[in-house]
């Protein structure tokens, strides 16, 4: 199976990085913006300025603005945030002509609190799905520097040849046949990382932090497996590793709105001030939700969702945290 023909799905940092990775490895690739007028200016500049600065565009790498002809490829990167992906969908379903459909968006769809690729399965039925997740962050995947992701799908071939079609010098994808824990997995961590950076905003410390990790884990765990996923999934590139990557470091967006709730200032006043969606925020409300329909216990992404919801509570959802009754790790 030859992909040749590579579209990304949104000229956000991720978007941008992944189709310059596809240039890179020798594909012919499209990046459809979301705005006409972005697309101009990436045309001009030859550099995504807005998302991500200092990294030069290739003129052979395609700006499309027809949403046709971007679909007309053999596989397709959506890397849209979350929240857009069903009307996505519903936009691109009489236009597909037969591509690979790569989720490369990490989220749970907030009102409903379905998959992304049950949504796909929905609203897109004609497209083959594989989840590209892992610990990545676009600056430095597009500047060349060592990143590894999961290819994780349901077809062994299709996952071959996207990983064929992807790798690249530094950038190395694994493949994977758990799409539900790699997907469960990308999505939660966000939320988790918002945790950590609430811990570091209040000062609570190190010891803290890999508490948190460390249990945050385990509730993705239960959720993966309670969705049909395999728990040695996250113990791998999409699970632990992309956890550590996000939670670990301030360049996250999600750990620096975290950091910033922490220190005090309103959610409305950070998310003002910021270009780049954090899919934490949205992804909270959704796990909660999935969360308690199918009755998994996950106290620390449930305290996040209340946070946002109303920040004044963090003192009181910390102490509440700190007094769940003692009993055994596993």
């Amino acid at each position: 199976m030859s992909l040749q023909r590579i579209s990304v799905i949104g000229a956000g940092a991720w978007g941008t990085a992944l189709a310059i990775l596809a240039q890179r490895a020798g594909r012919d690739v499209t990046l459809w913006p979301r705005r006409a007028e972005q697309a101009d200016a990436l045309r001009g500049a030859r550099e995504n300025a807005a998302y991500l600065p200092g990294v030069p565009l290739d003129p052979g790498l395609h700006i499309e603005t027809d949403l046709a002809r971007a679909l007309d490829a053999d596989a397709v990167l959506y890397a849209q945030p979350a929240q857009h992906f069903r009307g996505f969908c519903r936009n691109a379903a009489p236009l597909w002509k037969g591509a690979a459909l790569v989720i490369a968006a990490k989220g749970i769809e907030c009102e409903t609190g379905a998959l992304l690729n049950e949504i796909a399965a929905e609203a897109l039925a004609a497209a083959p799905v594989v989840i590209l997740s892992g610990p990545s962050f676009a600056a430095e995947a597009a500047r060349g520097l060592p990143t590894a992701v999961a290819l994780a799908g349901d077809r062994a071939d299709l996952v071959e040849a996207l990983m064929a079609a992807l790798a690249h010098g530094a950038f190395r994808p694994y493949g994977s046949d758990d799409p539900i824990g790699v997907e469960v997995a990308g999505a939660v961590k966000n939320v988790l990382a918002i945790a950590c950076g609430i811990v570091l905003g209040k000062g609570l410390g190190e010891n803290a932090r890999a508490a948190l990790i460390t249990r945050g884990l385990a509730e993705v765990t239960r959720l993966a497996l309670a969705k049909g996923g395999r728990a040695e999934t996250l113990m791998g590139l999409a699970g632990i590793g992309d956890l550590i990557l996000t939670c670990t470091s301030l360049k996250s967006r999600n750990t620096s709105l975290g950091f910033d709730l922490g220190q005090g200032k309103p959610l409305a006043e950070i998310l003002a001030a910021r270009r780049s969606v954090a899919e934490g925020v949205t992804t909270a409300a959704a796990v909660a939700t999935l969360a308690a329909r199918i009755g998994v216990e996950m106290p620390i992404a449930g305290a996040v969702h209340r946070i946002l919801a109303e920040p004044a509570a963090i003192d009181d959802e910390i102490r509440a945290l700190l007094a769940r009754p003692l009993k055994r790790e596993s």
